[in-house]
């Protein structure tokens, strides 16, 4: 299995603007993805966290923001050690790219940096798994609330 990356080609019924928003404001995040979402600003070097599920069994990531490029490109870091400032080797690249396509967007996905984590094997393979599991349940609905907002 290879684990050194995961990638995604999505048509989303949306413009890039629209879509841009949906990947990158907390107020939108949250209807697709974590439960919780802060972000200060989606701008490079801006800094937020994303929590899953809630009470004691809530689990927290921090992200930092590597690229934003309306309506073209948002980019971030996350998964790091905690206190550790996110960067390349310490953390996961999450990117949305997004492409004009018709009346809608090609959402070009990808989450990578798995293997320089410097996991070991069974760590890797089974962080790897948990994220492709998770981007599956969670672009479709990355896709549908995109739709729910450009049709408003």
């Amino acid at each position: 299995m290879e684990v050194g990356s995961i990638a995604r080609e999505i048509h989303i019924d949306a413009t890039p603007e629209v879509v841009y928003q949906v990947v990158s404001r907390p107020e939108h995040l949250r209807e697709w993805w974590p439960d919780e979402a802060e972000l200060d600003a989606p701008v490079p070097g801006g800094t937020g966290s994303v929590t899953f599920g809630s009470g004691p069994d809530a689990t927290s990531e921090r992200l930092t923001v590597v690229e934003a490029d309306p309506p073209r490109r948002f980019s971030f870091r996350w998964v790091t050690e905690d206190g550790a400032a996110a960067g390349p080797g310490n953390s996961l690249l999450v990117t949305f790219d997004l492409v004009p396509d018709g009346d809608g967007t090609l959402l070009r996905f990808s989450e990578s940096g798995f293997r320089e984590r410097g996991w070991e094997a069974a760590v890797l393979e089974e962080a790897y798994r948990d994220h492709v599991s998770g981007w599956d349940h969670f672009l479709p609905r990355l896709v549908a609330h995109a739709a729910e907002v450009a049709a408003r």
